[in-house]
């Protein structure tokens, strides 16, 4: 089946909203003047993250008056059933600390569907990008693409498995689940942010999953993977980008995930403190990182 036209110009605008996100962060990314503040929940935000929302809003505002636009710097404009939604740079403490993994996230959802998805990480330099209906595709731009599929790896003991942090678990009082995951599958790797999801579309990776992210963070990957052949939900299971987490996998090995998430959700519920969560992930066994 092949992609809506209108889904196809919207995809080239997105890509021209990305080649201008690149340019602006390529020339922050280790600025000696780079300006740093926090917002009130402790997260970083730079210069480069602003000006490249604002830059991908002055673009919006003349080529698509008509949509809204979500971003995670800015407030939320427009109305209708067509909202652009912007995450300026997806790894902002790996842009601060100059480790080159990080990301412009551009999506277009229609009503509460993900149409459209671009990722940007030019450090990397690559690009990862579908629309409804029309594949997903990693390259450097629409004339230099390769088609994505995920994997077929069926079971969880020959699974590969990438997330952002064992912290985020425990915090999220789900530390135990997660050790089990961790000590079910076959190997683990802490590739983090938007790269872990972006591995699974690719068939390098088998499960990706993190389990607290907003928006943002989520809308541009959650196409991606569906279009590649794979499956993304809530950590909870629900279709879509609307949390509480997202898990990307082949969708051979979701449901699997899932149960292994969910099984203990009571027990780790019982523990009033962090401190306990994490003994008990100890105590579990997680399977020390292999080299």
């Amino acid at each position: 089946m092949a992609a809506r036209k209108e889904l196809t110009d919207d995809l080239r605008l997105a890509h021209v909203l990305a080649d201008n996100a690149d340019s602006i962060t390529l020339a922050r990314f280790r600025a000696q003047d780079l300006r740093v503040s926090h917002k009130p929940d402790l997260t970083e935000v730079t210069d480069a993250d602003t000006a490249v929302e604002e830059a991908i809003r002055r673009t919006l505002g003349s080529s698509r008056p008509r949509d809204a636009v979500h971003g995670e710097e800015g407030e939320d404009t427009g109305w209708g059933p067509r909202r652009w939604v912007i995450d300026p740079i997806d790894g902002t403490a790996n842009f601060v600390r100059g480790v080159p993994a990080w990301a412009t996230l551009i999506a277009l959802m229609v009503e509460d569907k993900v149409e459209v998805g671009v990722v940007s990480a030019p450090l990397l330099g690559r690009r990862w990008w579908a629309c409804t209906d029309g594949g997903s595709f990693t390259g450097k731009s629409l004339m230099n693409a390769t088609p994505m599929r995920v994997s077929n790896v069926s079971s969880l003991s020959d699974a590969f498995l990438s997330y952002s942090s064992l912290k985020g678990w425990v915090d999220a009082e789900r530390g135990l689940q997660f050790g089990d995951l961790m000590r079910t599958v076959w190997r683990t790797r802490a590739f983090g942010d938007f790269w872990s999801h972006m591995l699974v579309g690719e068939g390098a990776v088998d499960i990706s999953v993190e389990p607290e992210l907003a928006l943002h963070d989520m809308a541009a990957l959650d196409v991606i993977v569906r279009e590649a052949g794979g499956r993304a939900t809530s950590i909870d299971g629900t279709d879509g980008p609307v949390g509480p987490g997202l898990l990307c996998t082949n969708g051979l090995l979701h449901d699997e995930v899932l149960d292994l998430l969910a099984e203990f959700a009571e027990d780790a519920a019982e523990k009033d403190e962090t401190e306990e969560s994490v003994i008990i992930v100890g105590r579990r066994g997680l399977p020390p990182e292999d080299h």
